[in-house]
């Protein structure tokens, strides 16, 4: 998909409502008529992502989504090559999406999820044997085997723990980073608990793992991942003009939020449930109703002929 090049004020006018169709709304420009998202390999931002796919489609939009990682997600975006990402986490990721939002091609649309934590944990176990600090790592790191476990390579949680290692921040100098996808990190503190070992690993909320594991977040760690325990707002970003030239999905864009225990619960149908992402997606709307209500408030279908939300609720199996 190409960078967009229609203006916004046409894009609104084609988009307006005529008095002589009775209200009806045209359809959005060609151009908006397919949607790109981009993805990357978290639970959460996937669930939201295929959920926001599922919407989508259900109105008409054709769909194409994209995982990878952090750093090419915002690139995607910011090229126009696709058209919104829905996990931009802050202020973790301020120093990655920040030439993107100078350069103006990246635009934040809103704050999809408040209340997320993002830092090093350890399972509780550990946490009760004296490793509260980031500064207690070290005096047990025999016993952590001077491993911090991260995820995929090139995230943004993995710079920052390679970053403390390299400035020898609370004598983590000689320890070693274990990058890994999200799926196998939890594989191994899950059996690692089991066998009582100790391990030290990033950990956030919402996910599942905070419903599943005994874990707790470690104090400390201000100046790498931020206070309050990398406490962090998840931001919906898009490309530069987009929800102006493409209102429709704009409006859908701007009123979509979720709660850290609504994007936990659909993390824990994925991981806990075995479900995969879009039928999870579904199972949280049919629990949660009212969300659809929220985020589809005064949106069309994509030919502009139908109010939104019974086409959705129909889709999605809400009665």
């Amino acid at each position: 998909m190409s960078k967009r090049t229609i203006l916004a004020t046409a894009a609104a006018a084609s988009f307006c409502v005529t008095a002589g169709l009775g209200g009806a709304q045209a359809a959005e420009p060609q151009e908006c008529q397919s949607v790109g998202i981009a993805s990357v390999n978290w639970t959460g931002v996937s669930v939201k992502s295929h959920l926001m796919q599922d919407l989508l489609e259900s109105l008409g939009y054709e769909v194409t989504l994209t995982t990878a990682s952090v750093p090419i997600a915002f690139q995607a975006v910011g090229s126009g090559e696709r058209d919104f990402f829905l996990g931009l986490w802050l202020p973790t990721q301020q120093s990655m999406i920040q030439p993107f939002l100078e350069d103006g091609k990246v635009e934040k649309v809103r704050a999809n999820l408040e209340g997320a934590k993002y830092t090093l944990a350890v399972p509780e176990h550990v946490y009760n044997e004296g490793v509260e600090h980031f500064s207690d790592l070290d005096e047990h790191k025999a016993k952590f085997d001077g491993r911090i476990l991260g995820i995929e390579a090139g995230n943004d949680g993995n710079l920052i723990i390679q970053d403390m290692i390299d400035k020898d921040a609370y004598g983590l100098g000689d320890w070693e980073l274990m990058a890994s996808s999200e799926a196998g990190m939890l594989t191994q503190v899950k059996r690692s608990m089991r066998n009582e070992d100790w391990v030290v690993y990033l950990g956030w909320a919402p996910h599942p793992m905070t419903r599943n594991i005994d874990m707790k977040f470690l104090e400390g760690g201000e100046d790498f991942f931020g206070p309050d325990q990398g406490g962090a707002t998840v931001h919906t970003i898009a490309s530069t003009g987009y929800t102006e030239q493409c209102p429709n999905v704009g409006r859908l864009l701007e009123q979509f939020s979720v709660s850290v225990d609504d994007q936990s619960l659909m993390g824990d149908y994925v991981l806990n449930e075995g479900m995969d992402y879009s039928p999870a997606a579904k199972q949280f709307v049919q629990q949660r109703p009212e969300k659809l209500a929220e985020w589809l408030d005064g949106v069309k279908t994509a030919d502009g002929s139908q109010d939104a939300l019974p086409v959705a609720k129909k889709a999605m199996g809400v009665k």
